[in-house]
């Protein structure tokens, strides 16, 4: 089953040596449920910097994947308490990157819901920043965003 919603995304990012940056994105995606996983997915605009690109978070139990497609290719795996390596390839050049999710909490549905993660990058072994999402989702309402 599919359907249409509204994505509220609220993002922290903090690289070493730099100012923390924040993000808020309200945008329309689809969730899909299949199997007993969740898939919500949106294309990013270019408010994010990634305009071409489609995000797809995969909800499968404790494990969250987030992968992105097209100018920005991605693919990332939290689990709580994990660390998983993830490739990541930008317009400049491909990154090996750790992934270490500290906090990891969904009670995504078929109705919406919200999915909250927290978690540390490192690039060669050495931490580089921390980041949080947290997202949001609501059925749309027929004509767009409606509240």
């Amino acid at each position: 089953m599919t359907k249409d919603v509204i994505i509220s995304i609220e993002g922290r990012q903090g690289f070493e040596g730099m100012d923390t940056d924040d993000i808020r994105l309200v945008t329309a995606g689809t969730l899909t449920e299949r199997a007993g996983a969740i898939d919500l997915s949106y294309q990013e605009s270019e408010l994010t910097g990634m305009e071409g690109t489609t995000t797809v978070f995969q909800i499968q139990g404790p494990r969250v994947t987030l992968m992105r497609t097209g100018k920005v290719c991605s693919q990332m795996v939290f689990e709580q308490g994990r660390r998983h390596l993830s490739l990541y390839s930008t317009p400049y050049g491909n990154l090996q990157i750790g992934v270490s999710t500290s906090r990891l909490c969904s009670d995504l549905d078929a109705q919406g819901g919200r999915l909250e993660i927290d978690y540390a990058i490192e690039i060669d072994h050495a931490l580089a920043g921390r980041n949080a999402f947290r997202i949001s989702v609501r059925e749309a309402q027929h004509g767009g965003l409606k509240q």
